[in-house]
């Protein structure tokens, strides 16, 4: 089915009081033509009200402040979403001799076809796009596919590897990462061949092992939180790509915030007064509405604690 309940945990522990912390969140799923948020609640413990307004991408961010000392800082986010299968990307469409010819009508999408601190544009980039466009068939939905199938095959799926704040430098160099870092790998490709793209924040819906011959395993990495691409292809619009699975993203994925990398849409970031020591967490459970028989099913992903030194931001979810 198609509607989802999601429920995703933060927690971060501290050694010693910590004061005054400022937070914000993107946690919200987008509500568009093809993604419908049902519903959504966000609350902390230590208990705190939150705003809320959208920023320049259209995403969600809610902030809350915690001003006494604490311990430890747990935020819930709990949302229903409804979504539609994505139209699939064209089959044909302009060449790729014609894309740069039309360079002037995307001067409205500047933002996304720029170099970002998480996506320079390296010299290493320029061969895996040639490599792209000559598996392409010369058309420009053909080189997108080619651009995400290269990245799942070229690049191993390994945790730890590189870490929140890498860049693709540390991709390109290891031949590893995680979701985040094929993410942001494609968006260089693409970008750097006059294509706009974004980087795009939420969740992978595990499938049941009876619908279409796959199984929760296909969550690679464990864990439900994930990150992909979507790519503007001139006269049809935006079309998710989905590199840590080599293929166009589907009803699996769950929008939640857009931006130029990881930095516009990360799902929690803050700042607190103290010098303890401390931990962070992240839980997120999964839990499709109903199987055929009428029974609700759950799904349960879970990241283990990362370690992290005493300083005073506190650290912050890669997205696996």
């Amino acid at each position: 089915m198609n509607r989802y309940s999601l429920f995703h945990v933060t927690e971060f522990a501290y050694d010693g009081p910590v004061s005054e912390s400022y937070n914000e969140v993107r946690l919200k799923p987008r509500q568009d033509a093809s993604q419908s948020c049902l519903s959504f609640h966000l609350a902390t413990e230590p208990a705190a009200r939150a705003s809320a307004h959208q920023d320049p991408y259209g995403n969600w961010v809610h902030r809350f402040n915690v001003m006494p000392e604490h311990r430890h800082l747990r935020i819930e986010a709990d949302s229903v979403v409804l979504v539609q299968e994505p139209p699939p990307l064209p089959s044909n469409g302009i060449a790729l001799r014609e894309l740069d010819a039309q360079s002037d009508a995307l001067d409205e999408y500047y933002d996304l076809l720029t170099p970002s601190v998480y996506v320079p544009h390296l010299p290493a980039v320029r061969g895996l796009v040639a490599e792209a466009e000559r598996e392409s068939g010369g058309s420009v939905a053909g080189f997108v596919r080619a651009a995400t199938s290269l990245v799942y095959m070229r690049f191993r799926y390994e945790k730890g590897a590189t870490h929140v704040h890498s860049s693709i430098e540390d991709a390109l160099r290891t031949s590893a990462g995680v979701c985040q870092d094929f993410a942001h790998l494609l968006l260089a490709m693409l970008r750097m061949r006059g294509l706009p793209a974004r980087y795009v924040s939420g969740y992978l819906v595990p499938l049941r092992a009876t619908e279409e011959g796959a199984s929760v395993e296909e969550v690679i990495g464990g864990q439900a939180s994930h990150a992909w691409t979507e790519v503007h292809l001139p006269g049809e619009g935006w079309f998710g790509l989905d590199p840590t699975m080599g293929r166009p993203a589907g009803k699996q994925h769950v929008r939640v915030a857009y931006g130029r990398d990881y930095g516009d849409a990360a799902p929690v970031r803050g700042i607190y007064k103290g010098h303890a020591g401390q931990r962070l967490s992240v839980d997120v459970r999964v839990r499709p509405a109903l199987d055929e028989e009428g029974h609700e099913l759950l799904q349960e992903t879970a990241a283990g604690p990362v370690e992290a030194a005493p300083v005073q931001e506190p650290p912050q979810q890669q997205q696996q």
